[in-house]
């Protein structure tokens, strides 16, 4: 699975951000209504020591949520930490996971933002935009915007907004949590990101496809550090 957009990743801090400004109009913020046979979930770990980025991507039958194979691959860690710059950081592993998967997948889950991002155009917009597949971002914690605390029931949200502009949800996959910060990355709109992400929540803050690949790529870091002698 190539991606069908490239574009140099050697690049400084100014470059990525017009790069992202550039690319942004690619973002399709409404659906192409079409069934989904196969999803994927996508993380990625930084090996600060060694040097490298380890990704993961985690495919799965839907919507049945059976596994049907899982991948990974890594680079150098080559771009420093800024905010709003992630995909500069991250994508060179995740695109080069991506080239080794059987199964293409219908949909992409990415723990990070979308839309939810100052320029419009986070991680899982990149991502999508990239591999010309839908995708949605679920991150963790939120990047920006404003939001009033949603419903405690599982299922409840509430708009995340920057100036009058909606651009993401904050959505309780479970009641009594934490709520996570869903964003359209490419091809989704935000209602049915929504009903996606709850679709893929099995009873734990995080859904389970961005789930498994944090957990698979922090495990291929344990491994790779210790077949390599790192403490």
């Amino acid at each position: 699975m190539k991606p069908v957009l490239a574009h140099s990743w050697d690049v400084t801090p100014a470059q990525a951000r017009q790069i992202q400004l550039e690319l942004r109009d690619r973002v399709e913020l409404e659906g192409r209504e079409r069934k989904l046979h196969r999803i994927a979930g996508a993380d990625a770990a930084l090996d600060l020591q060694a040097g490298r980025v380890i990704a993961g991507v985690v495919i799965y039958r839907f919507p049945d949520l059976v596994e049907i194979e899982r991948v990974w691959a890594e680079a150098p860690l080559t771009f420093p930490y800024i905010p709003g710059l992630l995909s500069f950081r991250e994508m060179p592993a995740i695109l080069a996971a991506f080239e080794k998967v059987h199964e293409p997948p219908d949909l992409i889950y990415y723990d990070g933002h979308g839309y939810a991002h100052p320029r419009r155009f986070g991680i899982a917009c990149h991502l999508g935009v990239a591999l010309d597949r839908p995708a949605i971002g679920c991150a963790k914690s939120r990047l920006i915007g404003r939001h009033e605390e949603p419903p405690a029931k599982r299922g409840g949200w509430t708009p995340l907004e920057d100036g009058e502009e909606t651009i993401g949800a904050v959505l309780r996959t479970r009641a009594g949590v934490k709520p996570v910060y869903v964003s359209q990355g490419h091809r989704v709109r935000l209602g049915r990101a929504i009903e996606l992400v709850l679709a893929v929540s099995d009873g734990y803050r995080i859904p389970r496809p961005t789930r498994d690949a944090d957990h698979f790529v922090e495990s291929v870091k344990r491994a790779r550090c210790a077949s390599s002698g790192q403490a």
